[in-house]
């Protein structure tokens, strides 16, 4: 018999969605307490500024964005050096994600404040950057949420890089955190269930998600969420990717689930709308050709590359 453990494509299907072409070595078991003290002395270390969930970019001659400064170069800016976060190493050097104090309305006219989700769902930076930028983004997320120990109160110290928060008081030790998110189409050969948030931009049908729980698996996270949000009863349930998602510190991982019924009971507090839709409808909404304007979500989605491989499945 065959060894078929690793019959799989050599680039797995995580590696084509948003947020996950970052290039940087993390050497996460180099990360000393003064390495980012380390890297700014390095005149090659480039930083990402960040402030209130916006990246700050430079606009060039030609029109082109630019999201990497210099140490020198950041300091109008009024960075915070002291909660920078060394997020690892590129071929040119160290890389840091730095939290700015400027606000944006104050910037001059060559440099623009834009929101994490616009900078990828527009492309503005190339995937390298942008999976940095949401390493960069989630960490200065969970430091600011966490400043304070969880067990007794007191204002903790961020340590190893910006990988680890340490209370003075207690000694305790606090690590970044991710939370795991379910993301599931579920589908048959024919047809695929879709949901519509109220929040969703105008015609926008997308797989439907939910929050993994503490002892819960993934599989069996992803029959709960499709039992409560659409009243579907789910088989077998297959990994297919997963995708960081900076908002502010998720990890979506996308599955495929196998229904064991067909009368949707959609729950309208967290849907909208939430129905059947066949395979040449599906696939118009994804050239965004459908009549009644029904699209999916966006290439960087991992929303999306689930419905496309269902739909290129056939």
């Amino acid at each position: 018999m065959s060894f078929r453990l690793f019959d799989a494509p050599l680039r797995e299907p995580s590696q084509f969605v948003g947020f996950a072409g970052n290039m940087i070595d993390r050497q996460s078991e180099n990360r000393a307490d003064d390495s980012v003290d380390k890297a700014l002395a390095d005149p090659a270390t480039r930083l990402l500024l960040m402030h209130g969930g916006r990246l700050y970019l430079k606009l060039g001659d030609s029109g082109a964005l630019d999201p990497w400064f210099g140490a020198t170069e950041s300091e109008p800016f009024k960075v915070s050096l002291a909660q920078g976060i060394l997020l690892g190493f590129s071929e040119l050097g160290p890389v840091l994600a730095v939290p700015a104090g400027v606000e944006p309305e104050q910037l001059p006219e060559t440099v623009k404040a834009i929101d994490y989700r616009s900078v990828y769902m527009q492309g503005l930076i190339d995937e390298a950057a942008a999976g940095a930028m949401a390493q960069g983004a989630a960490l200065l997320a969970w430091h600011a949420s966490h400043r304070f120990c969880s067990k007794c109160g007191t204002e903790s110290q961020m340590r190893a890089g910006g990988y680890k928060r340490h209370c003075p008081n207690c000694g305790t030790e606090h690590f970044p955190r991710t939370d795991p998110v379910a993301i599931m189409l579920t589908a048959t050969r024919e047809k695929c269930l879709l949901g519509r948030g109220r929040h969703f931009a105008p015609g926008m049908y997308s797989a439907l998600a939910g929050f993994i729980e503490p002892g819960e698996t993934i599989e069996a996270a992803v029959r709960r969420e499709t039992l409560e949000e659409a009243g579907i009863r789910l088989g077998r349930v297959v990994y297919h990717a997963s995708q960081p998602w900076p908002f502010p510190y998720s990890l979506m991982i996308g599955c495929f689930g196998e229904p064991l019924n067909d009368d949707i009971q959609a729950d309208l507090n967290e849907l909208e709308d939430c129905r059947w839709f066949f395979r040449d409808e599906v696939r118009l909404m994804l050239e965004r050709t459908h009549k009644d304007n029904l699209v999916t979500p966006p290439k960087g989605a991992i929303a999306h590359h689930l419905i496309r491989a269902w739909v290129d499945s056939e």
